[in-house]
This record gives C-alpha cells, sequence and structure tokens, in this order.
C-alpha cells in the first residue's frame, strides 16, 4: 500500500486523464477488435495465437482470483483513495490484475510475435504502461500487477511455441485446446461447487461464476474453429484495402451486435451465468466460422475489381 499511497500523492488531473485512457489498452473490448483485425485480415496464425493467450490468462487469473479472494485497496485501507472514473471497471477481487493480464497477452503477444523492434518495444511498453497504470488509478497493488505480468510472461512464451510456431502442426493445436478445455470446466466446477467461507462477497462470486460460464465457451469455441478452419473453412486473410475495411467494420459490428444486443433475452431464457455462456459461445462462432465463411467473398471481389481496372 505505501506505493500506492505514494502514487495518490502525486496524482493531478493530468496524469488522471492520461492514466485513465492508458488504462483502455487493457480493456476486453479493445482486445476483441484488435484480435480479430489480426486474425481476419492481417495473420490468422497470430490472431488464434492471441485468442488463445488471452483466454488461458484470463482463466489462470479468475482461478487466483477466487483462490485468494483479496480486496480492492481502497476496501483493505477506507482512508484510500482511487480515480473514481476507474471505479466502475474495477470489478471482482483485486489478485491478480485482470486488466494487465489482458493488456500483457494482447500486446506483448503481439510484441512477441513481431519481427519489427519498433512493434516490440512498442508492445512491451504498453504493457507496462497499462500496469502502471492500474496502480496509479489505486485499482490494484503492485503484487497483483506483478503476479499477472509474471502469467503472461509465461503463456506468451509457452504458448509462442506451442500455438503459434505449431499451428500447421495439428495435434500440438488439438493438445493445447484440450488442456484449455479442461481448465475451463475445472474453473467452472471450482466456483460452482466449492464451499466458500460465508464472508465471500456475493457479487465477486456471482461474477466469477458468470465469467467461468463465459470462459467454458470461449474454449468450446477454440476446439471447434481450429479444425472447422483446416479441414472445411480454410479462409484467407488477404483482400484489397477497402475490401478489408469493409469485411472488418461489418464482422465487428455483427460480433458485438451479438454481444450486447443478445445479453437481455439470452438472459431471460437461459439466466445470467448460463445466458452468459451461450451469448459468448455465439460470439465464437460468429467471429471464428460463420463470418470467416464469407471471406472468399470479399477476396474475390477485390480480385474482380483489380481486373477492371
Amino acid at each position: 500500500m505505501e506505493f500506492l499511497r505514494f502514487l495518490e500523492s502525486i496524482r493531478t488531473p493530468v496524469g488522471d486523464a492520461l492514466m485513465s485512457f492508458i488504462t483502455l489498452f487493457g480493456e476486453e473490448t479493445l482486445f476483441i477488435v484488435l484480435a480479430l483485425v489480426f486474425f481476419w485480415c492481417i495473420d490468422k496464425k497470430r490472431g488464434f495465437y492471441l485468442l488463445f493467450t488471452c483466454f488461458a490468462g484470463t482463466i489462470c487469473i479468475q482461478v487466483l482470483k477466487m483462490i485468494f479472494r483479496i480486496p480492492r485497496p481502497w476496501v483493505i485501507d477506507p482512508n484510500f483513495t482511487i480515480v473514481e472514473s476507474a471505479r466502475e471497471a474495477a470489478t471482482g477481487y483485486s489478485f491478480p490484475s485482470g486488466h494487465t493480464q489482458c493488456a500483457a497477452g494482447l500486446w506483448g503477444g503481439i510484441a512477441r510475435s513481431a519481427k519489427k523492434r519498433s512493434v516490440q518495444i512498442g508492445g512491451t511498453a504498453l504493457v507496462l504502461l497499462v500496469g502502471l497504470s492500474r496502480m496509479y488509478l489505486g485499482v490494484h497493488t503492485p503484487l497483483d500487477v506483478l503476479v499477472s505480468l509474471g502469467i503472461a510472461l509465461v503463456l506468451i512464451f509457452g504458448l509462442y511455441y506451442v500455438v503459434y510456431l505449431g499451428f500447421d502442426k495439428p495435434n500440438r493445436i488439438y493438445i493445447a485446446s484440450g488442456v484449455l478445455l479442461l481448465a475451463a470446466i475445472a474453473n467452472l466446477l471450482f466456483v460452482t461447487l466449492y464451499q466458500f467461507p460465508a464472508n465471500v462477497d456475493p457479487t465477486n462470486l456471482a461474477n466469477a461464476q458468470k465469467t467461468a460460464w463465459q470462459m467454458l465457451a470461449l474454449a468450446i469455441g477454440v476446439c471447434l474453429i481450429y479444425p472447422l478452419d483446416r479441414h472445411w473453412i480454410k479462409f484467407e486473410t488477404k483482400a484489397v484495402w477497402w475490401a478489408q475495411l469493409l469485411k472488418l467494420a461489418i464482422g465487428v459490428g455483427l460480433v458485438l451486435a451479438v454481444r450486447m444486443g443478445l445479453k437481455a433475452p439470452l438472459n431471460a431464457i437461459f439466466g445470467t451465468n448460463i445466458g452468459a455462456g451461450v451469448r459468448y459461445f455465439l460470439i465464437v462462432v460468429v467471429a471464428g466460422i460463420l463470418w470467416p465463411m464469407t471471406f472468399k467473398f470479399w477476396s474475390k471481389l477485390g480480385n474482380e475489381k483489380k481486373k477492371e481496372f
């Protein structure tokens, strides 16, 4: 807490605004959009690696949150103040930092799989800045951030060899996907069946259970995407620039429509937890299976326009 109090003492309105902006680079929505940019338009292999790394990291973080159940800094010390704009996104237990993990999975994964030194340096810097922003804003301790960075490093480098370099070796991907699925099932069973002590925060427990259903859905989706694409869809990422923009804009719109538009009806039908799982499974189906089935059209459309000129 001493380091957080030091950061609290040097806060300024400009610093608050800057760190509030930097912390957005660890948001889930930004991760989804950028991962899809890679998966759909740049490098399918790298996009799959980024998605896999983030999903695996999120499961690890959620398990640790519920094992240790460490409150947020302002709960531990009621006299400690946070930057109020950060409070809404600071849900669940404090340890480890989910934002830091998400940022590390995305920007660290981009840096690890990039060949350009500038991208490597830029990605690494963003990871560190997001971690610093979480502490500056007062929503995480140094331990929260450092443990998240450690987990992310293990996954980024480990899955780089297993998933990224092994993308054309199906057995590696099938084994990794199976492990991810088993981890997601174990997480769901843990937060659902374990007899937590009476003082467990009911809101945090409910959030962990909902997230567990979401991660199970995403893990099932990952297990389906790779074999379906390898044996059937076989989509290409290449297209002329304007076709790429249209493909990306329409595809992201569809994904976000499923993510936000189906929340209320699915929750009404299945309940909050299972409804969240069904919704995230549909997100994966749309993003990884249904929409990529249209990519031959976008590639062909671009080539036909080229021939006309």
